[in-house]
Protein backbone atom coordinates (compact mmCIF):
# COMPACT_ATOMS: atom_id res chain seq x y z
CA UNK A 1 0.00 0.00 0.00
CA UNK A 2 1.26 3.61 -1.01
CA UNK A 3 -0.03 6.23 1.54
CA UNK A 4 -0.33 9.83 0.75
CA UNK A 5 -0.04 12.79 2.89
CA UNK A 6 0.92 16.87 2.12
CA UNK A 7 4.21 17.71 4.65
CA UNK A 8 5.52 20.34 4.89
CA UNK A 9 9.33 21.26 4.86
CA UNK A 10 9.31 20.33 8.80
CA UNK A 11 7.91 16.85 7.29
CA UNK A 12 4.86 17.43 10.00
CA UNK A 13 1.51 16.06 7.91
CA UNK A 14 -1.06 18.83 6.64
CA UNK A 15 -3.49 16.47 4.95
CA UNK A 16 -3.85 12.69 4.24
CA UNK A 17 -5.48 10.37 2.39
CA UNK A 18 -7.82 7.89 3.93
CA UNK A 19 -7.63 5.82 0.55
CA UNK A 20 -3.74 4.33 -0.35
CA UNK A 21 -2.71 3.44 -3.65
CA UNK A 22 -3.00 -0.15 -4.21
CA UNK A 23 0.14 -1.57 -5.92
CA UNK A 24 -0.23 -3.55 -9.25
CA UNK A 25 1.59 -4.75 -12.18
CA UNK A 26 -0.13 -1.90 -13.88
CA UNK A 27 1.58 0.48 -12.63
CA UNK A 28 5.04 -0.58 -13.97
CA UNK A 29 3.49 -0.81 -17.30
CA UNK A 30 3.04 2.99 -17.12
CA UNK A 31 4.38 4.44 -20.13
CA UNK A 32 7.30 7.30 -18.98
CA UNK A 33 5.99 9.41 -21.77
CA UNK A 34 2.68 9.37 -20.48
CA UNK A 35 3.24 9.46 -17.04
CA UNK A 36 6.37 11.21 -15.66
CA UNK A 37 5.20 11.72 -12.53
CA UNK A 38 3.40 8.60 -11.67
CA UNK A 39 6.26 6.76 -12.95
CA UNK A 40 8.56 7.80 -9.97
CA UNK A 41 5.62 5.98 -7.59
CA UNK A 42 7.15 2.60 -6.12
CA UNK A 43 5.74 0.37 -3.15
CA UNK A 44 8.53 0.18 -1.45
CA UNK A 45 9.73 4.04 -1.71
CA UNK A 46 9.14 7.34 -1.73
CA UNK A 47 8.19 10.02 -3.95
CA UNK A 48 7.35 13.78 -3.39
CA UNK A 49 6.20 16.39 -5.08
CA UNK A 50 6.00 19.93 -4.92
CA UNK A 51 3.36 22.57 -6.24
CA UNK A 52 5.09 23.15 -9.44
CA UNK A 53 4.85 19.87 -9.79
CA UNK A 54 0.80 19.77 -9.42
CA UNK A 55 -0.70 20.31 -12.70
CA UNK A 56 1.44 17.67 -14.07
CA UNK A 57 0.53 15.43 -11.76
CA UNK A 58 -3.26 16.56 -11.91
CA UNK A 59 -3.37 16.07 -15.59
CA UNK A 60 -1.39 12.40 -15.44
CA UNK A 61 -4.26 11.12 -12.49
CA UNK A 62 -6.88 12.46 -15.40
CA UNK A 63 -5.80 9.94 -18.11
CA UNK A 64 -4.86 6.97 -15.34
CA UNK A 65 -6.22 3.72 -16.84
CA UNK A 66 -8.98 2.20 -14.79
CA UNK A 67 -6.83 -0.64 -14.12
CA UNK A 68 -4.61 1.94 -11.67
CA UNK A 69 -8.20 3.93 -10.12
CA UNK A 70 -9.55 4.01 -7.45
CA UNK A 71 -10.80 6.01 -4.34
CA UNK A 72 -6.88 7.21 -4.19
CA UNK A 73 -7.52 9.40 -7.31
CA UNK A 74 -9.66 11.86 -6.45
CA UNK A 75 -8.25 12.15 -2.55
CA UNK A 76 -4.81 12.94 -4.51
CA UNK A 77 -6.44 15.31 -6.40
CA UNK A 78 -7.86 17.39 -3.20
CA UNK A 79 -4.47 16.54 -1.75
CA UNK A 80 -3.33 18.26 -4.94
CA UNK A 81 -4.94 21.17 -4.04
CA UNK A 82 -4.09 21.87 -0.77
CA UNK A 83 -0.31 21.83 -1.72
CA UNK A 84 -1.23 24.39 -4.40
CA UNK A 85 -3.05 26.94 -2.16
CA UNK A 86 0.27 26.23 0.56
CA UNK A 87 3.15 27.51 0.53
CA UNK A 88 6.38 25.15 1.38
CA UNK A 89 4.18 22.28 0.49
CA UNK A 90 4.57 18.83 -0.37
CA UNK A 91 2.80 15.66 -1.69
CA UNK A 92 4.14 12.63 -0.81
CA UNK A 93 3.38 8.83 -1.67
CA UNK A 94 4.88 7.00 1.05
CA UNK A 95 5.47 3.14 0.19
CA UNK A 96 5.93 0.54 2.80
Amino acid sequence: MINLAVRGDSRKIVARAEAGVEWTAAFADLDPADFPMLIALTPYGDAVFNHRQMPLLVAELDRLPAVCGGDWVAQARELCQVVERGTHLYLWFIGD
